[in-house]
C-alpha cells in the first residue's frame, strides 16, 4: 500500500521543523542581545549636516568663478581714501619771556615754537568736487588741515561740519575731476567679507582684510549716538576716518574706533555703516549741521537678571522734560515704552537711536504699559536742543583693564610752577649751562 502525497508532506515538513524553530530561536536571541546592550556599548556617531542645510548656508561667492584676488575692489576703492595730516597752534609757554628758560624749553622743544604736533588720520572722498568725509576727532581743533591723496597730490583743506555726537565730519578741497567712493546699498551681514583702507601710524595707505563680525553694536560709550559695525579687519592709529568696504570695493562704513590692551588692533574694531554717514554728511554739506528728533524723556532699560528664562523688553520712563514732546504727548515718569512704529524697543541704546534718525516734526506712535495695561500714544517730535559741549574722552589702554578702555577728560589746566619753584629752576638751568661751557 503506498503512501499518499500528503503523507509524504507532513513526514518532510516535520523534519524540517526543528531546525526552523532553531534558527527563530537563534534570530530571537541575537535581536534580544543587542537590544540589551548598554549605552556606553553602543557606537557613538555625531550630529550630520543634512544635505539642505549644506546648500543652505554654502557661502555665497560674489562672481560665478572663485576670488583669487580682491586687487580690482582695492584699486577702485582705494583713489577714494585720503591721508589727513592736521596741525595746532599752541599758545606760547607763560615763561618764555625768561631768557634762561626760554633757552631750555627751545632746547627741548621737537619744532618751532607755536606749532603743535602733526596729527594723522584717513578720510574717504565723497563727491567730485572735493567734500570728504572723515571722523570728527581726527579735524578735532586743527588749524590746519593737509590732505594727501592717493596719486601723490596735497591739497589743503577746510571744515564744513563737524557733529561730535556721532564723530563724523566733512571737509573740502578746491579741487575738482575726484573719484567718489559709491556707497553700499544693501545692508551688511554678519559674515561679510570687510577690507579696511587707511594711513595707519602713518606708513601710507594700507589694505587689511576681515569679516563684518558683528552690527548695530550699541552702548559702548564713544559716542552719544552709536550703531557700529564690528570687524576684525586690523584698524590701529591712523586708520580713523578710513573706509571700511566689501568684496566689490564699495564703502559700508568709516572706521572709527579700536578696542585693544596694547593700542594696536586686535581684532576688534568699529566702524560706522554708511546709513547714519549719509544721514549726517547730507546734513552737514546742506546745513552746516545736525538736526536730530528729540522726546525730551531720561529712559533707563528694563533691569535684565541673565540667569532668569523670562526675557523682560522695554524702556522705563525715568523723567520727562516739563514742556517737551513727551510732556505734551502725556507720556508719564514710570511708563514702559514697549515698540515705536511698531518696533520693539529692546533697551535705552535702540530707543535713542531710532528717535535720532528721525527729523523733528516726525510724528510716532508710541505702544506703552502704564499699571500694567497697554496704551497707544502719539508724540510729535521736537529738534533736539543744543547739547553743552563737553571735552572729549581720552582713550588709556591699560593691560590691568582687560581690553576695556579706561576714559580720561582732556582739557585740563596745565600745572603752573610757583615763583619759588620758577626761581629755583632758573637757578639750577644757570649752573647747568655754566658747567657745559665749562667743559666745552
Amino acid at each position: 500500500m503506498s503512501s499518499s502525497p500528503n503523507t509524504n508532506d507532513r513526514a518532510a515538513f516535520s523534519k524540517w521543523l526543528p531546525w526552523i524553530l532553531l534558527l527563530i530561536l537563534i534570530a530571537a536571541f541575537i535581536w534580544l542581545f543587542m537590544s540589551m546592550k548598554t549605552p556606553s556599548e553602543a557606537t557613538w556617531e555625531p550630529p550630520r549636516t543634512t544635505a539642505a542645510e549644506k546648500q543652505a548656508s554654502a557661502p555665497a561667492a560674489d562672481t560665478p568663478a572663485p576670488i583669487s584676488s580682491y586687487h580690482n575692489a582695492v584699486a577702485r576703492a582705494s583713489q577714494s581714501v585720503v591721508n589727513i595730516y592736521t596741525t595746532q597752534t599752541m599758545a606760547e609757554h607763560p615763561y618764555m619771556d625768561d631768557p634762561v628758560l626760554r633757552r631750555f624749553f627751545e632746547f627741548h622743544s621737537d619744532g618751532p615754537q607755536g606749532q603743535g604736533p602733526t596729527n594723522l588720520g584717513s578720510g574717504v572722498i565723497v563727491s567730485e568736487d572735493g567734500y570728504i568725509v572723515t571722523n570728527a576727532h581726527v579735524i578735532e581743533k586743527a588749524d590746519e588741515i593737509t590732505v594727501a591723496f592717493n596719486d601723490g597730490r596735497k591739497s589743503r583743506a577746510k571744515i564744513i561740519g563737524t557733529d561730535p555726537d556721532s564723530d563724523l565730519a566733512v571737509i573740502k578741497v578746491d579741487m575738482t575731476g575726484l573719484t567718489p567712493l559709491g556707497f553700499r546699498e544693501a545692508p551688511s551681514r554678519v559674515g561679510d567679507l570687510a577690507l579696511a583702507i587707511g594711513n595707519p601710524f602713518g606708513v601710507g595707505q594700507t589694505v587689511t582684510q576681515g569679516i563684518i563680525s558683528a552690527t548695530n553694536r550699541t552702548g559702548l560709550g564713544v559716542n552719544k549716538f552709536e550703531d557700529f559695525i564690528q570687524t576684525d579687519a586690523a584698524i590701529n592709529p591712523g586708520n580713523s576716518g578710513g573706509a571700511l568696504v566689501d568684496a566689490r570695493g564699495e564703502l559700508v562704513g568709516i572706521n572709527t574706533v579700536i578696542f585693544s590692551r596694547s593700542g594696536g588692533s586686535m581684532g576688534i574694531g568699529f566702524a560706522i555703516p554708511t546709513a547714519l554717514v549719509e544721514q549726517v554728511m547730507n546734513a552737514l554739506i546742506k546745513d552746516g549741521r545736525v538736526s536730530r528728533g528729540w522726546l525730551g524723556i531720561e529712559i533707563q532699560s528694563q533691569l535684565r537678571d541673565p540667569t532668569r528664562l523670562e526675557t523682560s523688553t522695554g524702556v522705563e520712563v525715568l523723567n520727562v522734560i516739563d514742556k517737551g514732546p513727551a510732556a505734551k504727548s502725556g507720556l508719564k515718569v514710570g511708563d514702559i515704552i514697549l515698540t515705536i512704529d511698531g518696533v520693539e524697543m529692546t533697551d535705552a541704546n535702540k530707543l535713542i537711536q531710532y528717535v535720532a534718525r528721525k527729523p523733528p516734526t516726525t510724528e510716532l506712535n508710541a505702544q506703552i504699559l502704564r499699571n500694567g495695561k497697554n496704551k497707544q500714544i502719539k508724540i510729535m517730535l521736537e529738534e533736539r536742543p543744543a547739547q553743552e559741549v563737553v571735552e572729549p574722552p581720552t582713550i588709556i589702554h591699560d593691560e590691568s583693564l582687560g581690553g576695556q578702555p579706561s576714559y580720561h577728560g582732556e582739557g585740563q589746566d596745565e600745572a603752573v610752577m610757583s615763583e619759588e619753584e620758577r626761581i629755583r629752576m632758573r637757578e639750577e638751568l644757570l649752573k647747568l649751562f655754566e658747567n657745559d661751557a665749562s667743559i666745552q
